[in-house]
């Protein structure tokens, strides 16, 4: 770990309390996860165990992340603000930040309504979803996506197949253009198999970060 070594605490400015706010932002996505404290002693153990601990300023006791949930945060990286009294810590985070089972604490505006927090990423891949979806449910003449949901499944999969290859070819090629090219192809067909068979690009996610807990 980049922060193994440190020792230098005096060198942060914990306030009257010994506390100093530390903010979770997932490693990945940059996605800001949650605001918590620290003291010496919770800061000590997240860089001697990799997983992040925090202070309770209600309990008044040190805690982890996830140690009864099993949603811990995976420390790769901890950052300090310009004035020193402020901690950024990159994770990798199993499962929820929030307590209330939400992906992330800022989950609400400020009059309490939902507010959409999803990466850039994210909306991309649901963005081609609504597309494919929207090309099944009114279709459009000349469409490609149409004429995939009307071959059916072993074409969209024959597909997947050519594309695999593709991207496999492209990998070997000079040019990294051509691999975007080609991964972007495979993905569009990927998306269509999964709509074919009811399944949305979240579900993929939500697997993949239950995975990331693991590696």
């Amino acid at each position: 770990m980049p922060f193994k070594n440190f020792e230098n605490f005096d060198e942060l400015a914990f306030d009257a309390a010994g506390l100093i706010p530390a903010v979770a932002q997932d490693a990945a996505s940059r996605e800001v996860l949650m605001l918590a404290y620290m003291n010496r002693e919770s800061l000590r153990k997240t860089i001697e165990t990799g997983k992040a601990h925090y202070y309770s300023r209600s309990r008044r006791c040190l805690w982890l992340k996830g140690e009864t949930s099993g949603h811990f945060q995976y420390v790769r990286e901890i950052a300090r603000d310009c004035d020193d009294d402020a901690l950024l810590l990159l994770v990798d985070q199993t499962g929820a930040a929030c307590h209330t089972g939400n992906r992330t604490c800022f989950h609400r505006g400020l009059d309490g309504a939902a507010v959409d927090m999803t990466s850039e990423g994210e909306r991309i891949f649901q963005l081609l979803q609504r597309v494919i979806e929207d090309r099944r449910a009114h279709p459009k003449e000349g469409s490609y996506t149409n004429y995939l949901f009307e071959k059916g499944l072993d074409k969209m999969l024959k597909k997947v197949g050519e594309e695999s290859a593709e991207v496999i070819i492209a990998a070997k090629n000079p040019d990294p253009k051509e691999l975007v090219y080609e991964a972007a192809d495979l993905i569009f067909h990927l998306s269509v198999v999964l709509a074919e068979r009811g399944l949305i690009w979240n579900q993929v996610f939500d697997e993949l970060r239950c995975r990331s807990g693991h590696k």
